[in-house]
């Protein structure tokens, strides 16, 4: 089963598109990341901090880790939900080299002091740490690495209207159409070395409700059931 569990998460790598270009569908997102990205090579500095939301498969992660790929600077990835506190994301934020990204997924499932924490990691980048206890206490502000936030999420309704602010770029990500789909799924069977022709695809796209993660597992299943 683990193997089984490796090769699986092996074909969802390959299967994702390595670069924006690469994408197919959510071209008006593209497009507006595009026009961002390409400013601030210009101005070479990082890209401002950018939110993704929409149901889950359809490609904000793909989205996330395109963008440090196409810019060509380091990518860190973390989830809200292991990010309990805030010395859980502060390796994240020290470590963080210039220009670089850091994706958080499930960004929704922050704990509330972590949220806070990220503050002025993300407006100044600088980060407020406490030494000692009581009235021995004193704070001291650490300096960061100029870097670009990356925050995922399925439901945009939970996020607080402070952090939700603190992101220069927001998109929403749209179901994709069968014609968007049935692309997908050929380029991907190709991938896979599956000989599919256009009727197909077409069916694997009429069936995953216009969700590129569901079309690619319905195309695993083809596979299996095609060397059964």
């Amino acid at each position: 089963p683990r193997e089984a569990l490796a090769r699986q998460r092996d074909d969802e790598i390959a299967l994702r598109p390595r670069h924006m270009h690469e994408m197919v569908g959510q071209r008006q997102v593209a497009e507006r990341l595009a026009i961002a990205l390409d400013a601030a090579r210009k101005r070479q500095e990082p890209p401002g901090h950018i939110l993704f939301d929409g149901p889950p498969g359809l490609g904000k992660t793909t989205f996330a880790t395109c963008i440090p790929r196409d810019l060509g600077v380091p990518l860190q990835i973390t989830s809200g939900a292991v990010l309990t506190a805030p010395k859980d994301l502060l390796p994240y934020l020290t470590n963080a080299e210039p220009g670089s990204v850091l994706f958080i997924d499930e960004i929704h499932r922050l704990p509330k002091a972590v949220e806070e924490f990220m503050y002025p990691a993300m407006e100044d980048f600088r980060v407020d740490i406490t030494l000692g206890e009581g009235a021995g206490a004193r704070t001291v502000s650490m300096q960061l690495r100029p870097f670009t936030v990356i925050g995922a999420t399925t439901r945009s309704g939970l996020l607080s209207a402070p952090l939700r602010d603190r992101f220069q770029i927001r998109e929403h990500l749209d179901f994709y159409s069968e014609v968007e789909l049935a692309e997908i799924v050929a380029r991907n069977a190709a991938k896979l070395s599956i000989g599919l022709d256009g009727a197909a695809c077409a069916k694997i796209a009429q069936c995953s409700r216009a969700t590129p993660r569901i079309a690619n597992n319905r195309l695993r299943w083809v596979r299996a059931y095609s060397t059964s």
